[in-house]
């Protein structure tokens, strides 16, 4: 299929049903990825996690585009499903631990997992480093029954990829030495370039004015670089800039960029694989280190549009941001631009 390629080995067949539990809007644009790849049989059940407003928004834009034959996307009030012995499971947060205790006692007869961020390459690394590697996120300081879990998800996953039950489906540039690594479990490991979402209208967002765009970033929220250097990067670019949220950005930290002359705030809620796509020659997109930046690069490669990534100064990272993670954040920051 154009757009898809797999090693070819353990391909799922168009049949049986498959259910499908995303937490993110990117979890969901990429189950319905998913879909289209013919990765989750004919038909395919998409449960989304409730009281979320980005998975709202973004499931109300999908429904406003002709999604794959098969798919039906519903909300849970976060009571996760769980897929029966003959359906396929589809998952992106792999690291959860709702997700986590559901895979020790669900048997479905297979399992295939959606990109949620950089996680999904933490998540490789994690299961090539073979028996006893607890499946955390990067900055997890787990107790030791958490770990436990881990260690017993891990424990499964390795078993599924043995059977050739797990599936992974990325549109992340996986390393070489990792992809080989991850198949010689017995793992598929299929990448995509988005062919259903780049066969859509996108008249729903036209581009922005501005000839700069600007992602935002989660790492100020989150403690892991300061806020006054970010802040002041951003406020000393070149105007007029286009700014669209992360969707874990602080409300305080927005509402100072919005106050900036020179900067637009474009807050439609959806990801900006969907609402930057029509971006055109003379235009370009800056971000921090992202899964947003490799996906981008994906989508706007043919249309001559730039996206950069800003490398982060040491003296911009805070003291929770240890030197491996940091490492992890940065792994894909090619075409990067200067601060």
């Amino acid at each position: 299929m154009p757009g898809v390629e797999s090693n070819g080995r353990n391909r799922v067949r168009e049949q049986g049903s498959a259910v499908a539990w995303v937490e993110s809007p990117l979890q969901l644009l990429c189950a319905v990825e998913a879909r289209h790849a013919g990765l989750t049989g004919p038909r395919v059940r998409v449960v989304t996690r409730g009281r979320l407003p980005g998975l709202r928004v973004t499931r109300a834009e999908l429904g406003a585009l002709d999604l794959p034959e098969g798919l039906d996307i519903e909300t849970a009030d976060d009571r996760l499903p769980r897929p029966g012995r003959r359906d396929t499971w589809v998952l992106g947060d792999a690291f959860s631990g709702r997700v986590q205790l559901t895979s020790l006692t669900a048997f479905p007869s297979r399992m295939v997992v959606v990109d949620d961020g950089l996680a999904t390459i933490r998540l490789l690394e994690l299961l090539a480093a073979g028996f006893g590697a607890p499946l955390l996120r990067a900055r997890a300081k787990a107790a030791s029954s958490r770990r436990a879990l881990g260690i017993a998800t891990g424990i499964r996953l390795r078993a599924a990829a043995r059977a050739g039950r797990l599936t992974i489906f990325t549109a992340l540039p996986v390393p070489a030495g990792l992809a080989e690594a991850v198949r010689g479990l017995g793992a598929e490991l299929v990448t995509h370039d988005f062919p259903w979402l780049r066969s859509q209208p996108v008249a729903t967002h036209p581009r922005p004015p501005e000839n700069t765009v600007v992602l935002g970033t989660s790492l100020v929220r989150n403690g892991l670089i300061h806020r006054d250097r970010y802040l002041d990067w951003l406020f000393a670019l070149e105007g007029p800039l286009a700014y669209y949220p992360h969707r874990r950005e602080d409300p305080g930290d927005l509402a100072a960029v919005r106050g900036h002359p020179g900067v637009t705030v474009y807050d439609a809620g959806v990801p900006v694989e969907m609402t930057l796509r029509d971006l055109r020659p003379g235009q370009r997109v800056l971000s921090l280190p992202s899964t947003a930046v490799t996906s981008l690069r994906v989508l706007l490669a043919a249309r001559g549009v730039p996206v950069e990534t800003v490398d982060v100064p040491d003296d911009w990272w805070t003291p929770s941001a240890s030197v491996s993670l940091r490492s992890h954040l940065q792994m894909f920051a090619h075409e990067r631009a200067t601060p």
